[in-house]
C-alpha cells in the first residue's frame, strides 16, 4: 500500500472516521526529505507508537490558531502523494497502526467499519490518477537536483540504517488492543511504546521461533488452555524482544569486558541471597495468590457477557444467537467456555439438544472445553426431554467424569435457576434411580492462627441474641423484602410540618400536572427511539443498547427519568455523575427482576425463616456463627434454584452509556411552556432541562441543569416527599449473612463484599482465589447485627432547629434562604472601571459558590433527618462491608453512626443493658471526652471535673435550648447533649446501677496509625509516646512534638535564624496536630507544610507575608523530632516505601495478605484516557485501575506504608469484634473508635488489648518480607536475571531486609489504661 493510504488516514481521522486497523507499507528511501521536513523527521516520526502519531499529526478537534499550520501540512501532503510514483525501495518495512477506538452514542444508526483486518499490501506498482501525476510532473520540475541529492542521500541513510541495526523495532500485533465493537474507545496510555517498524525477514524469524515456544507451552498446560497461553507467551516473547538491543560487535566485546570483571562478584551476592531466601521460604511458606491481569480480556468479556444475558432476560433469542455467532467469529481471543454457557443454557430450557451440540462444536473451534456449567446444561435438557435414552445420560455423565467433574461436584457447585436442579436430578435418575447428591457444609476453619482458638474452643462462648421473638423477624424480613422488590421507597420529608398556603398548594398542583405530561412524552419518545435501534446493527448484530433498554419495563426507565429531575440541585450536575446515577438504578432494579425471574424469593424467605431460630429470643441455644448456620440452612434446602442464581450485573461502562443515552432523552423531549409562571412572556416549548459547559479549574465540564422556571417551581411547591433506593435506607430485619464473596448483606439489592473503583475487578478475583475468609465475613455479619434505635427526644430538638433556619456553630445548615443574594452588575456598563469589573466578578462567583455549597449541605441534613424521622419508631439494622483494605463501613450511604456528630447523636443500641456499678462513671468520662477539656487528665480528674459540673450537665438536658447551653461549647456538642440526658436520667432513676441504658460509650485509640507502628518495631520512646506503656497520666503525643520542635526552634534562634525568632510563642499543639497525625499514614513534606500554613494563618497576630517561609521551616522541624521520636517508625516506614518503588519498578502491583488472611492489592496504575461519545458531549474517563497498564510508582510507593497499617488497625478491629461477639458484647467500631455499653467497658477494653498484644506478638514484619519475597523474587527466568541482574539483587536485598526492631515488652500494653480511653 502506498504512503497515499498514510495521508487518507489522516485526513479520515480529522473528518471523524474511524479505522479499526490500517497497515501502512513504506520503505526507508520513500521518505524524502520533504517529508523529513514535513514530519519533524520522518525516520523519527515513523518510529514511534501509532498513538504518538496520531496524536503529533491531528487533533479532533483543532484549535483555530493551528487551523492555517494544519491546511498547510494538509497541501504539502497532497504534493508528497504525487512524489510517491518516483519512489522506489529495495526494503520493504512494516508500519501496523494500533487500534483507535471511539466509544460511539450506541443508540446512534451509524454504520461502523467491522473489525476486519486490512488485506496486506504485496509489492505492486501504486497507481496514481492522471491528475495527480501532472501535479508530480509539475512539482519534478522546480528543483531537480536538489530533490535528486535528497533521494540519494535518503538511500544511502538507509543502507547503513539496515546495515547497523537489522532489527531495532517490530511491528505491534493486533491483538494488543482490545477488538472493536460499535461502541468503539479511544484508548490512550501514559507509557509510549517502542517503535513498531521491523523487516519482513525478521517477522517472519519471531514467528517461527514465537511458534516453537507456544507449542512447548502448550504441551505443559490443559488443552483447554492453549489459545489463551499461546497469546501471553507471544506478547511476553515480543515484549523481551522490544527491550532488547542489537550492539555492533565493538560495542559487544567492550561490554562483555565490563561483565566478566563484575560477574564474579554479582554471582556470589546472588548466590549467598539465594540461600537467604531459600532459608525464609523454608521457614514460612506464605499463601501467594495470582490474579490473571488478562483474564477474559476485561471489559470486553464482560460486554458479551452482559449483552447475551440482557438479550436472554428481554426473551429476543434470536438476536442473542446472531450476537453469539458473530462474536464466535471475531473475537474468539476473548471468548471462554461461559459465554457459550449462556446460550447452552437457553437451548436446554426449550430441550433443544441438537442445537447445544452445534454450540458443542463452536467450543472446539475456539479451542475452548467444556465446563461444569456447559455439563450441568446438558444434564438439565436430557432432564426435559421425555423418554430420554439412558444411553445418551450415560454418554455425557461418561464424558464429564473424563474430565474430572464428579455428579456431586454437580449439585455442589453448579448455579441454578428455576426447576434447573430438579431436571438436572431427573437426568441422572434415568441411569442411576437411587442416585442423590451428597453436599457437604463447609467445615473448614480459618487458618489464621490468630484465630484458632476462636473457632475451636467455644464452650465458654456466649453468642448475644436479639430481643426479637422468631415471629416478630419473619414480619419484619416480609416488610424489608417488598422494600426491595419495589426498589425504591418514598417518606415524609422533615419539612412537611409547615403550613401550606395556597401558593404552595397551586405549585404542588401544577408539577403533579407537568410530571404526568413529562412521563407521557419520555414514554413516547423512549418507544420511538427502542424502534429505530431494534433494526440498527441487525446485520451483524453488533453491541447497541436495545437489549439493555427491553430488561424493564418502559415506565420503569421513565420512572427513573423522572424522580432525577426532582432531585437536580438548582446549579445542575455533571453529565458524568447523572448518567453513572441512572445507569445504576437500571441495574439495580435489573438484578432485583432477575432474581425474581430465577424464583429464589420463596426459598430466600423459607431459609430466613429457618435463620429466625438462630437470633431471636425465643430460639434454641446454638454454639454457630450466623454465617455457620446460614450455610447449613443452604446445604439442607437443596431443592429449587441456588440463592445466587448468577445474576448479571451491567458492566460501568455499559452502566454510563445507558445513563447518557436517557439524559439525552430528557434534554430533547420534557419541554415546559415558557409562561406558566408569567403569563406576559410569550408562550413558547422550552427544554425543561439543558446541557451546558463549565470549568472546573482547567477542565471543561458537560453539566445538566434545570431551566430556572423548574427550580422556581420546586421552591415555591416545598414538596414534602422524598424518594430513595431501597438500598439508602436501613434494613428492618437483621441483614443477610455474608457466607460468601457475592453473597450477603441486603435481601435482593446487589452489594459488594469489597468497595472498588467502578470496573476494578482484582480485588474481586483475588478474593474469589482466597481459600478462607471466614473470620473476615463473620466481623461484618457481627457488625451488621447490631440493632439501632432512634433517640427521638434529641431528633426532634435537632429538627427545630432545622426548620428554624438552621444553626452554622451547631453543624446544622441554614437554608437556601438564607444564602447570599448574588449582585447584579452589567459587564457593558462604562461607568464601570475593569478593576471593578473583576471585583464584581469575584463576588458573584463567591455568591453562586457559597449558595451552591449550602444547598449541597442542607440537601445532605434533609436526607439524614428525614431518614431518622421515618424510622423513628423501628428498630433498624446497618449491613456492612469493606475497602481493600479490611476497614469496614455501613453500607447506607447517608445515615449510619459513621457520620457527622448529628447522626451519630440521634443513634443509640436498641437492645439495652443495666449500668451496673461502674457504667455511670464510664458515661461521665465519655461527656468530658466528647467536651475536649481535660485531654491530659486522669480518668479520675476527668470523673471529678463531670462531678463538679453536674449542675450544667442537669440545665442541659432539662434546657438544652433556653438555658445556660452549656452542652453547645463541646467540641461535639449534639453526642454531649445526649450524654447529658442519659445522665440525667440515670441519677434520677430509683437505683442508677439497675437503669436501663441504650447509650454507647467509645473508647479512642490515642494516635492508632504511630501505635501500630511503635508496636512493630518495638520502640520504647515511641511506644511510651503513644500510651503502649503504662502511665500515671495520658501521654499527649502532639504535645510532645511541639515541645520538641520548640526545642529546635530556641536551638535556632540562638543561632540566629530569622525565622525561627519570628515563630517565639507561636508553636503549638493545635499547629502541629494534624501533620504529626497524618504523617504515618504517608502526608509528603509538601502536604506537611500546607497543613501548617493554613493553622498559622488562624492566628491573627501572626504576619501573613512570612507564612510560606514560617510553614517550610516548621514542617522540616516536626518530620525531625518525630524521626527522633519514633527511630522504628521512620525506618519501617522508609522499608515499606522503598520496597513498594522497587516492586512497581519492576511492573507489579505491591500486593499482601493481612494476618487474617484477607488479600489485599495497591490499585494505582498509570492512567488511561476512555471517551464515551455521545450526541450530547464526549465523557473523558481517567481508568488508572486496569491492569494491563504499567503501575503508577509514586502512588504505590505513597500509599503502601498507609494502606499497610490501615490493614493493620483493621485486623485488629475484627479481632476485637470477634472476641467480643463470643462474650456476648455489642459493639461496633468508626474504624479505631469501639463502641459498647457502659456496662461492658471494661470487657470490652480488656479484650481490645489482649487482642493488639496478640496481633503483635506475631513475626508480621518477618511474614511480609517472606510473602513479597516469593511473590516478586522467584518464578524469574535466569535470562530475565542476567539481564537486570543489579535491578534483581536490589529487589531481593530490599525484601528479604526486615529491619531491625527495639526491646519494648508488648505484655504492657496490657496494663496501660490509655491505650484506648
Amino acid at each position: 500500500m502506498s504512503l497515499l493510504r498514510l495521508c487518507a488516514f489522516a485526513k479520515c481521522l480529522n473528518r471523524r472516521s474511524l479505522f479499526q486497523q490500517c497497515a501502512v507499507r513504506l520503505s526507508r528511501a520513500d521518505l524524502c526529505v520533504l517529508c523529513v521536513s514535513l514530519r519533524d523527521g520522518a525516520v523519527r516520526r515513523i518510529s514511534e507508537t501509532p498513538w504518538q502519531l496520531q496524536r503529533k499529526n491531528m487533533s479532533f478537534i483543532p484549535k483555530r490558531k493551528d487551523a492555517k499550520k494544519h491546511e498547510l501540512k494538509q497541501s504539502l501532503l497532497h504534493v508528497l502523494e504525487a512524489r510517491i510514483q518516483q519512489l522506489q525501495s529495495d526494503t520493504v518495512l512494516d508500519v501496523q497502526h494500533a487500534k483507535v477506538h471511539f466509544l460511539k452514542d450506541p443508540s446512534s444508526g451509524n454504520k461502523v467499519l467491522s473489525n476486519k483486518a486490512p488485506k496486506s499490501t504485496t509489492k505492486k506498482e501504486n497507481v496514481i490518477p492522471k491528475s495527480e501525476q501532472t501535479v508530480a510532473k509539475e512539482v519534478s520540475k522546480s528543483k531537480p537536483r536538489s530533490w535528486m541529492e535528497k533521494l540519494k542521500q535518503e538511500e544511502k541513510k538507509k543502507l547503513q540504517y539496515l546495515k547497523k541495526e537489522t532489527v531495532q523495532s517490530k511491528v505491534s500485533k493486533s491483538s494488543s488492543s482490545l477488538p472493536s465493537t460499535s461502541l468503539n474507545t479511544i484508548s490512550t496510555t501514559a507509557k509510549k511504546t517502542q517503535p513498531l517498524i521491523e523487516t519482513i525477514k525478521w517477522h517472519k524469524k519471531v514467528s517461527d521461533e514465537t511458534s516453537a515456544r507456544v507449542s512447548s507451552t502448550v504441551t505443559s498446560t490443559a488443552a483447554g488452555a492453549a489459545a489463551g497461553t499461546a497469546a501471553k507467551t507471544q506478547k511476553e516473547f515480543q515484549g523481551k524482544w522490544k527491550e532488547s538491543k542489537n550492539p555492533t560487535p565493538k560495542q559487544t566485546v567492550q561490554s562483555n569486558a565490563k561483565v566478566s570483571s563484575k560477574e564474579l562478584v554479582e554471582m556470589k551476592e546472588m548466590e549467598r541471597l539465594s540461600q537467604q531466601i531459600s532459608q525464609l521460604r523454608s521457614s514460612s511458606n506464605p499463601q501467594v495468590l495470582q490474579w490473571d491481569s488478562e483474564a477474559e480480556c476485561g471489559d470486553l468479556y464482560k460486554r458479551i457477557c452482559s449483552y447475551l444475558e440482557a438479550c436472554v432476560f428481554a426473551e429476543d433469542i434470536q438476536r442473542a444467537q446472531r450476537f453469539l455467532v458473530n462474536q464466535h467469529k471475531k473475537k474468539k481471543r476473548v471468548m471462554n467456555t461461559n459465554v457459550y454457557n449462556i446460550m447452552i443454557r437457553v437451548l436446554a430450557k426449550h430441550n433443544n439438544l441438537n442445537q447445544i451440540g452445534r454450540i458443542f462444536i463452536m467450543l472446539e473451534e475456539a479451542n475452548l472445553k467444556p465446563n461444569l456449567g456447559s455439563y450441568c446444561s446438558v444434564l438439565e435438557c436430557m432432564g426435559r426431554k421425555p423418554n430420554c435414552h439412558p444411553k445418551v445420560v450415560t454418554r455425557c455423565l461418561t464424558q464429564m467424569e473424563e474430565e474430572g467433574f464428579s455428579l456431586d461436584d454437580v449439585f455442589r457447585k453448579g448455579v441454578f435457576r428455576q426447576d434447573e436442579r430438579d431436571m438436572v436430578l431427573k437426568a441422572v435418575q434415568i441411569v442411576q434411580p437411587d442416585y442423590q447428591p451428597s453436599l457437604k457444609t463447609d467445615t473448614e476453619q480459618c487458618s489464621s492462627s490468630l484465630v484458632h482458638n476462636y473457632y475451636t474452643q467455644r464452650s465458654d462462648h456466649r453468642y448475644p441474641k436479639l430481643d426479637f421473638s422468631q415471629e416478630e423477624l419473619q414480619q419484619r424480613f416480609k416488610k424489608q423484602l417488598t422494600i426491595e422488590q419495589n426498589c425504591t421507597i418514598t417518606i415524609d420529608s422533615v419539612e412537611a410540618n409547615k403550613p401550606i398556603t395556597e401558593n404552595i398548594a397551586k405549585m404542588r398542583k401544577l408539577l403533579a400536572d407537568q410530571r404526568v405530561q413529562w412521563h407521557q412524552s419520555l414514554l413516547l419518545a423512549l418507544r420511538e427511539s427502542k424502534k429505530i435501534l431494534a433494526i440498527t446493527n441487525t446485520a451483524d448484530y453488533k453491541h447497541n443498547l436495545y437489549p439493555y433498554l427491553c430488561v424493564l419495563k418502559d415506565e420503569d426507565y421513565v420512572d427513573i427519568m423522572i424522580q432525577s429531575i426532582d432531585e437536580l440541585p438548582p446549579s445542575g450536575e455533571a453529565l458524568k455523575i447523572l448518567a453513572k446515577y441512572l445507569g445504576g438504578r437500571v441495574n439495580t432494579q435489573y438484578s432485583v427482576r432477575q432474581k425474581q425471574h430465577n424464583q429464589t424469593v420463596e426459598k430466600l424467605n423459607n431459609i430466613y425463616d429457618t435463620y429466625t431460630d438462630l437470633v431471636a429470643k425465643d430460639g434454641k441455644e446454638y454454639d454457630t456463627l450466623p454465617r455457620e448456620q446460614w450455610c447449613k440452612i443452604v446445604t439442607d434446602q437443596n431443592t429449587g434454584p441456588s440463592l445466587q442464581g448468577g445474576e448479571s450485573d451491567l458492566p460501568f461502562i455499559v452502566t454510563l452509556e445507558l445513563g447518557m443515552y436517557m439524559v439525552d432523552l430528557m434534554v430533547s423531549n420534557i419541554k415546559i411552556n415558557s409562561d406558566i409562571l408569567n403569563p406576559d412572556f410569550n408562550k413558547k416549548l422550552i427544554p425543561l432541562i439543558y446541557h451546558m459547559y463549565t470549568f472546573r479549574s482547567t477542565r471543561q465540564v458537560g453539566f445538566i441543569k434545570p431551566h430556572p422556571i423548574l427550580s422556581q417551581m420546586q421552591l415555591e411547591a416545598m414538596e414534602t416527599k422524598l424518594t430513595f433506593d431501597s438500598y439508602v435506607m436501613p434494613m428492618l430485619c437483621p441483614p443477610v449473612p455474608w457466607n460468601s464473596v457475592k453473597s450477603g448483606a441486603y435481601l435482593l439489592t446487589p452489594s459488594q463484599l469489597m468497595r472498588t473503583a467502578e470496573g476494578a475487578m482484582q480485588h474481586e478475583e483475588l478474593l474469589e482465589q482466597c481459600q478462607n475468609l471466614h473470620a473476615v465475613l463473620d466481623t461484618l455479619n457481627q457488625l451488621g447485627n447490631c440493632a439501632w434505635r432512634i433517640n427521638k427526644s434529641l431528633l426532634d430538638i435537632i429538627i427545630s432547629i432545622f426548620n428554624d433556619r438552621g444553626n452554622d456553630k451547631l453543624d446544622i445548615p441554614p437554608p437556601l434562604s438564607e444564602a447570599p443574594k448574588i449582585p447584579h452588575f452589567s459587564p457593558q456598563d462604562p461607568s464601570n472601571t475593569s478593576s471593578e469589573k473583576a471585583e464584581m466578578k469575584r463576588e458573584v462567583s463567591n455568591a453562586r459558590k457559597k449558595g451552591s455549597e449550602m444547598h449541597s449541605l442542607r440537601m445532605d441534613a434533609l436526607y439524614k433527618l428525614s431518614i431518622a424521622n421515618f424510622m423513628r419508631d423501628e428498630i433498624f439494622w446497618f449491613p456492612h462491608n469493606m475497602d481493600f483494605r479490611g476497614r469496614t463501613y455501613p453500607c447506607p450511604p447517608h445515615f449510619n453512626h459513621l457520620g457527622s456528630d448529628v447522626t451519630r447523636a440521634v443513634l443509640v443500641f436498641a437492645d439495652g443493658k443495666p449500668l451496673g456499678p461502674k457504667g455511670l462513671d464510664w458515661i461521665k468520662i465519655h461527656l468530658v471526652n466528647l467536651t475536649g477539656l481535660k485531654k491530659k487528665s486522669s480518668l479520675e480528674g476527668r470523673l471529678e471535673y463531670a462531678n463538679s459540673i453536674m449542675e450544667d450537665i442537669l440545665d442541659s438536658a432539662d434546657n438544652p435550648l433556653t438555658g445556660k447551653k452549656w452542652w453547645m461549647n463541646a467540641d461535639e456538642p449534639w453526642q454531649a447533649l445526649g450524654c447529658c440526658m442519659e445522665i440525667a436520667n440515670a441519677v434520677r432513676s430509683p437505683d442508677p446501677t439497675r437503669f436501663i441504658s441504650h447509650f454507647p460509650v467509645h473508647q479512642d485509640g490515642s494516635c492508632n496509625g504511630l501505635q501500630h507502628y511503635a508496636a512493630l518495631g518495638r520502640d520504647v520512646i515511641g511506644a511510651t509516646s503513644v500510651n503502649l506503656m503504662p502511665c500515671e497520666l495520658p501521654q499527649d503525643v502532639y504535645s510532645g512534638v511541639a515541645q520538641q520542635v520548640e526545642e529546635f526552634r530556641v536551638r535556632d534562634a540562638k543561632n540566629g535564624v530569622k525565622i525561627a525568632k519570628l515563630l517565639e510563642g507561636v508553636i503549638s499543639r493545635k499547629v502541629v496536630k494534624q501533620t504529626v497525625m497524618t504523617v504515618v499514614y504517608g502526608v509528603t513534606r509538601y502536604g506537611g507544610r500546607l497543613q501548617i500554613e493554613k493553622r498559622l494563618k488562624e492566628i491573627d497576630e501572626f504576619p501573613k507575608e512570612h507564612l510560606w517561609e514560617a510553614s517550610r521551616y516548621l514542617v522540616r522541624l516536626v518530620f525531625n523530632g518525630l524521626k527522633e521520636m519514633f527511630t522504628g517508625t521512620r525506618e519501617i516506614q522508609e522499608w515499606l516505601t522503598e520496597s513498594a518503588k522497587l516492586i512497581s519498578k519492576a511492573g507489579h502491583s505491591v500486593q499482601w495478605v493481612t494476618p487474617l488472611g484477607l488479600p489485599v492489592i495497591q490499585p494505582y496504575h498509570r492512567a488511561r484516557r476512555l471517551v464515551l461519545k455521545n450526541t450530547l458531549q464526549s465523557v473523558f474517563l481517567l481508568i488508572n485501575y486496569d491492569t494491563k497498564q504499567m503501575p503508577d510508582t509514586v502512588k504505590q510507593k505513597n500509599a503502601f506504608p498507609p494502606n499497610f497499617i490501615h490493614s493493620l488497625d483493621s485486623t485488629h478491629m475484627m479481632l476485637t469484634s470477634l472476641h467480643c461477639h463470643s462474650a456476648g458484647l455489642a459493639f461496633v467500631s468508626v474504624h479505631d473508635c469501639f463502641w459498647t455499653h457502659a456496662l461492658t467497658v471494661d470487657t470490652m477494653n480488656k479484650i481490645c488489648r489482649d487482642q493488639f498484644v496478640a496481633l503483635h506478638s506475631q513475626p508480621i514484619l518477618q511474614e511480609l518480607s517472606n510473602y513479597l519475597v516469593q511473590k516478586y523474587c522467584t518464578g524469574i527466568s535466569l535470562e530475565a536475571k542476567k539481564k537486570k541482574t543489579q535491578e534483581y539483587l536490589e529487589l531481593r536485598l530490599c525484601l528479604a531486609t526486615v529491619p531491625q526492631t527495639g526491646d519494648f515488652d508488648l505484655q504492657r500494653v496490657k496494663e496501660s489504661t490509655y491505650f484506648f480511653s
